[in-house]
């Protein structure tokens, strides 16, 4: 167990290990690695876009995307993993192939615990065309898994749009809390959103997590590419996706989220060149909703392990090869960025 002194402290001492603010090869080999687990402790692991795709001997391959799974398959247990979302941009081009290795990964998660896959701008086309994802996802693949707890059904157009498990919800409890767990699609449009209200109505006496691709990054459409990494970041105020209809973050957020008393976080991704963020709001009922963006595009994975006994969260970002802990990126050269910790409120919903 990792109690919350020691867990700042190893923070202070990461960050010290940091010389000006760059990852050194000496810093990797002081070997700070992922720390084993409470024992009442349970996690929640979020795989950033998965966009890494690359031929080797002629078939096409994505070895990160590989790898997260299957750490994920593998410390199940020893991590106490009881849920694995996917924030999108599962593909980087929108075909077959890619969608193939894409659904060969995720199928080592299959049968083994719950998971949830958000579709990403990448995944579908710019008019929020994602037959393809229901190709490889459809809702009937779930059919047999009891924590599935449904997807939303276009009723005025076309279900190639926004249809067939594009949009998402599941159950499940652990250590006596109860979760819901919606997966939204990239600028999920007004309808979609009125499903998602519904949803989070319905359980209202759940704890709810919420995935939806965009959410933190340069707040205005960036006009050059040093805007995505130098101009003002916090929740998009632009749009990818759906056209007309597609709603941005900020959108999103006034029209559904902030309304839900239960709305506990928010994860994201989308932004390779921000890495790492995270913010929190308020939403309409006082309650604090946990903002989170992480998209690596290297192999950094995030685990956000929960201490119901002790209110609070922790998050970490390691590398599933060796468990070395990730003390600063690029954009994000602060250790502070990456491994942190949050209030889990004892009067959150779902919690006995």
């Amino acid at each position: 167990m990792i109690a919350r002194r020691e867990f700042l402290f190893l923070m202070l001492a990461l960050s010290s290990i940091c010389q000006g603010g760059i990852l050194t090869p000496s810093a990797l080999a002081q070997n700070r690695l992922l720390p084993a687990p409470a024992a009442d402790s349970f996690s929640i692991v979020v795989i950033p876009d998965t966009q890494s795709y690359h031929p080797v001997d002629g078939e096409l391959t994505n070895p990160i995307f590989s790898d997260h799974v299957s750490w994920i398959v593998k410390n199940r247990e020893k991590q106490h993993i009881v849920f694995a979302s996917h924030v999108g941009d599962i593909v980087d081009k929108n075909i077959d192939a890619q969608w193939t290795v894409a659904q060969q990964c995720m199928d080592q998660l299959h049968g083994v615990l719950p998971y949830g896959i958000s579709v990403g701008n990448h995944d579908m086309t710019k008019s929020g065309d994602s037959t393809l994802f229901q190709k490889y996802f459809p809702a009937k693949r779930f059919a047999e898994c009891d924590w599935y707890g449904g997807c939303y059904t276009p009723k005025t157009h076309s279900g190639a749009v926004s249809g067939d498990n594009a949009n998402s919800f599941q159950l499940f409890s652990s250590s006596g809390v109860d979760f819901l767990f919606l997966h939204l699609e990239c600028n999920a449009p007004d309808d979609v959103l009125a499903w998602a209200d519904e949803v989070l109505q319905v359980h209202a006496d759940r704890c709810a997590i919420i995935t939806t691709h965009m959410c933190l990054g340069p707040l205005h459409h960036p006009m050059s590419n040093r805007d995505y990494t130098d101009a003002p970041k916090g929740r998009m105020q632009w749009t990818k996706i759906h056209e007309e209809r597609g709603n941005t973050a900020e959108e999103m957020w006034n029209k559904c989220f902030r309304k839900h008393a239960n709305l506990f976080m928010v994860c994201c991704g989308d932004q390779s060149r921000s890495h790492s963020l995270h913010e929190v709001a308020q939403g309409d009922h006082g309650n604090q909703v946990h903002q989170l963006l992480c998209d690596y595009s290297t192999g950094w994975l995030r685990q956000y392990r929960f201490h119901p006994t002790e209110n609070r969260v922790e998050a970490w970002t390691f590398h599933p090869a060796n468990e070395v802990l990730c003390e600063g990126t690029k954009h994000v050269p602060d250790v502070a960025g990456h491994q942190f910790e949050f209030e889990f409120p004892s009067a959150a919903p779902g919690r006995p």
